[in-house]
């Protein structure tokens, strides 16, 4: 009986109250979305207000300078004189120039003047307009494009660097603030002593001379630049402009204009980094001669050494350069300088073969070697491992190194005393230099004069030539 009362009970409840819990989770849930469309309608409208404020500013300056009653596709002036437009230029800065690519990139204030008597306004306060970028897709402006042009584009931080002003007669000045990546056809005939002719072209796309008038505003003075303007490996002799002609089979004769600069090269790089170190490779490669012409290891390796480091030389100057089918004024100084370390080499061959034929024939003569030809006490010191005071004793160790009087000194050689190696030592001391000067080879002597003269003279020419 109590169970049936209790279940009784709680049906009664949940039928009451869960219709309820509904119905207010369900008002809750439209409340919220009657005040989220509420948000939103809110944000439209002040959207829509912004949109229709933006659009009646240039809606009213649109009506001041009659856009929508002229047909801006065509030019001011359309079927009489052409259109004159001046040009002046204003450098900010030479960004770069790249030997590789045969080309510069300048950033620079590129300005049009010309009049286009459809934007006249009345104005008895403003003496001009000026407007962003916004306008400019609304109304006439010269199509000029540079040529030659590999990139170029219109900076646009923080927002497009373009300005458009309009005076009341008509007057119209348009000034972009622009990035241009060239062609500069580069002569390295003489580099790095070169200096390098570049230009700027400016021309109109679609109008030729008989539609379009292009000029310099001011004339030469149309082109300034910052006083600032350095780089690294140029010097900035002249800025100039220039104007000129170019003509088109099937589309006849254009107005073009030039900004002309002259670069010359910083040469002091070029002297620490190429001319200074093979200098020195040439002075090394003259040591050989005035070592003996028996210390073969010493020689070649030394010859061997200059030969390596001028190749590396060549080497790293050609990776930085342009694949040109011509010699430059680095490369005769280089090749001409490997030629000597080269000839070092070869001398030293010819001066080993002639002495070896030299002492075959004296040792087939009078059975041994003569005194003039005979192996020093140095070098039988360096063959043996002793010192040696005697004629007779240096002339037997100059045998062949295979013979058995060698092998047998060999074997019994050896230091008696301290006092007697000493004493041997000092008797050979004040002799060496006179010894080493007996046993040059006449090419040795006449070597050590011979290539510092023509080295110098070659010096003298080139440098005289090139600078």
């Amino acid at each position: 009986m109590v169970l049936a009362f209790q279940l009784v009970f709680f049906t009664y409840v949940w039928i009451t109250l869960i219709p309820n819990a509904c119905a207010a989770s369900n008002i809750k849930m439209t409340h919220q979305r009657c005040s989220s469309s509420m948000k939103q309608t809110g944000k439209q409208e002040t959207r829509m207000k912004k949109d229709d404020s933006t659009k009646l500013w240039p809606q009213k300056y649109e009506q001041l300078l009659h856009i929508e009653d002229n047909d801006f596709a065509m030019r001011p002036g359309f079927g009489g004189s052409p259109v004159p437009v001046g040009i002046d230029v204003h450098v900010e800065s030479i960004d770069s120039i790249s030997e590789t690519n045969m080309d510069f990139t300048m950033t620079f204030y590129l300005r049009h003047y010309w009049k286009d008597e459809r934007l006249s306004f009345p104005s008895a306060v403003n003496k001009s307009m000026t407007f962003d970028h916004r306008l400019i897709r609304k109304i006439w402006v010269p199509d000029i494009f540079f040529v030659h042009s590999k990139r170029s584009f219109i900076h646009d931080t923080t927002m497009e660097n373009i300005m458009l002003r309009v005076y009341p007669d008509g007057n119209v000045l348009l000034s972009l603030r622009i990035t241009v990546s060239a062609m500069c056809f580069m002569d390295f005939s003489r580099f790095p002593l070169d200096t390098q002719n570049c230009s700027l072209e400016l021309e109109s796309y679609a109008y030729n001379e008989d539609d379009l008038m292009l000029y310099w505003k001011h004339g030469n003075k149309s082109l300034n630049t910052e006083e600032h303007i350095s780089l690294s490996q140029f010097f900035i002799e002249e800025f100039s402009a220039s104007s000129g002609l170019a003509f088109y089979s099937s589309t006849g004769w254009y107005n073009r204009l030039f900004i002309n600069f002259v670069l010359r090269r910083h040469i002091f790089f070029f002297v620490l980094q190429t001319y200074f170190p093979a200098i020195l490779m040439v002075m090394l490669s003259w040591v050989s001669f005035w070592i003996d012409r028996r210390a073969v290891p010493a020689r070649v390796s030394l010859g061997i050494t200059t030969v390596l480091t001028m190749s590396t030389i060549i080497t790293a100057v050609g990776a930085s350069m342009p694949q040109v089918s011509y010699l430059k004024a680095v490369d005769v100084y280089l090749w001409v300088s490997s030629l000597f370390v080269f000839l070092s080499v070869i001398e030293y061959a010819a001066v080993n073969y002639l002495t070896t034929l030299e002492e075959r024939k004296q040792f087939k003569k009078t059975g041994k070697i003569s005194r003039m030809y005979n192996i020093d006490a140095v070098r039988a010191m360096a063959f043996d491992g002793c010192y040696h005071d005697t004629e007779i004793d240096m002339d037997q160790t100059s045998l062949s190194l295979n013979s058995e009087d060698f092998m047998r000194r060999k074997s019994i050689c050896s230091p008696s005393t301290d006092s007697s190696r000493i004493k041997r030592r000092k008797s050979l001391e004040g002799h060496v230099g006179r010894i080493i000067l007996e046993n040059n080879h006449v090419i040795d002597t006449y070597s050590r004069i011979l290539f510092p003269i023509v080295y110098i003279l070659f010096n003298l020419f080139y440098w005289g030539v090139y600078v």
